[in-house]
């Protein structure tokens, strides 16, 4: 496999400090240029109400170029959009790549591929990641290389988003506030307008004259009016008070809202920071040991778990086996083979498909009641895939805050695992540990 290029804990930091979306695609780009000086990459910024491509922000000459871009995602092929949209991966646009190249704005070379990849934030495609490269025939190609260098520019352009949309929020916030006050400063000066001149007594005939019938006609006529005068303004009063109501909900929505969006972008520099730290043990840890010890702390502190476990590919076909647990039972032991089909980790390594269960409790006949590597509460069992091939299992469960996992955790586990599996691979953690360890029973 070819080695990772020595710019990933240095992009980690790059991406950490950059300041927006331009510094952030330099830094990538740079790391890019590392695996091929030929190679071009370009960010669109994606539109989801007029379903387009609206912003280019291109590199050259060592700086970020923005243009205008008015292309819609319905000119790609309908597999490769459906695929750009997931996100997640680059999308190779084969021998079509000299034609979208033109369309995207790259030039040059005349010869060379296109990849796409969709990000995403919210759950939703917000920007379009296109790297051109030239044809290759011998080795392998920039976009396979740059993958995990473009898994870290996700989580940097997913941070700028919620920076955006949490700007946009506090000024939705502020121009709301604003109107419905100044609404109301404007209303309560009518009403109050308009009972002082409710208040006002009628006119009456000079002292001691004796009021003909034309003045009492009048009379009653003003004291009418002023009544239904009265009535109107208390029904102003109490459209006003519900309009009031409303933008105090809506006010406390909006608080809300920013809550959830500052969370979520405090768990997002959590992850950052995790990944810098995994990519610095790999550069740095030459013990397996070592090495997988640091890639358990990994996610076990990032999800709370205290009971974890790191399941490898044994060298036996068909099976796993232990090689690294945080807080088991003691008669549980490092290099324990599992068979694969056997037990939560089992069928998940058979499936590889996450299992989420929130209560063990709740899950009836769930193989979890028999497991060995678990006891009670919520957990997640998770397979760790690169390139299609399986490299193992990690399990989490008994979380430190008593709190259940739930999908968004499953999320989070899912991106840990692929920076795990990566670095798995490029060590050849399993297959070197697995001479260190003793050979278990299951």
């Amino acid at each position: 496999m070819p080695a990772a290029p020595r710019t990933l804990a240095t992009l980690a930091h790059a991406l950490g400090a950059a300041a927006d979306r331009g510094a952030a695609l330099l830094a990538f780009a740079e790391s890019v240029a590392e695996l091929d000086r030929a190679a071009q990459v370009a960010l669109f910024q994606y539109d989801a109400r007029r379903e387009a491509l609206v912003e280019r922000l291109g590199y050259a000459d060592g700086r970020a170029e923005r243009d205008d871009a008015e292309t819609r995602l319905e000119h790609l092929p309908g597999a490769t959009r459906a695929a750009v949209a997931q996100g997640g991966r680059f999308v190779d646009l084969a021998d079509r790549s000299a034609e979208f190249a033109r369309l995207l704005g790259f030039n040059s070379p005349s010869d060379g591929t296109l990849a796409l990849r969709g990000v995403r934030a919210e759950g939703q495609l917000v920007a379009l990641l296109a790297l051109r490269e030239p044809r290759r025939i011998f080795g392998a190609r920039v976009v396979d290389r740059a993958e995990p260098a473009a898994a870290l520019l996700d989580l940097a352009l997913a941070r700028f988003w919620e920076r955006d949309a949490r700007g946009e929020a506090v000024a939705t916030l502020e121009t709301v506030t604003r109107r419905v006050h100044g609404d109301y400063v404007r209303r309560l000066a009518a009403l109050e307008a308009q009972l002082a001149a409710a208040r006002q007594q009628p006119a009456g005939a000079a002292p001691g004259a004796a009021p003909d019938a034309r003045d009492a006609v009048e009379a009653e006529r003003r004291s009418a009016q002023q009544a239904e005068a009265v009535r109107r303004a208390e029904r102003r009063a109490e459209l006003l008070e519900q309009q009031l109501g409303a933008g105090a909900q809506q006010l406390a929505q909006a608080q809300t809202e920013l809550a959830r969006r500052g969370e979520t972008l405090r768990q997002t520099e959590r992850t950052l920071y995790l990944l810098d730290r995994v990519l610095a043990l790999d550069a740095h840890a030459h013990d397996p040991r070592e090495l997988v010890d640091g890639l358990l702390a990994l996610v076990g502190d990032d999800m709370q778990a205290q009971r974890c476990s790191l399941m490898l590919r044994a060298p036996e076909p068909g099976q796993l086996y232990l090689a690294a647990a945080r807080g088991v039972a003691p008669h549980v032991v490092e290099g324990a083979r599992v068979r694969v089909g056997e037990g939560v980790a089992g069928r998940v390594a058979q499936s590889r498909t996450p299992v989420l269960v929130r209560d063990v409790r709740d899950a009836g006949a769930h193989p979890l009641l028999s497991d060995q590597y678990f006891t009670a509460g919520s957990f997640i069992s998770f397979p760790l895939v690169y390139h299609g091939e399986l490299l193992g299992v990690v399990n989490l469960t008994n979380r430190a805050t008593r709190d259940a996992y739930v999908e968004a955790d499953v999320e989070r586990v899912r991106l840990l695992g692929m920076v795990i599996a990566l670095v798995a691979t490029h060590a050849r953690l399993a297959e070197r540990l697995a001479t260190l360890l003793p050979a278990g029973a299951a």
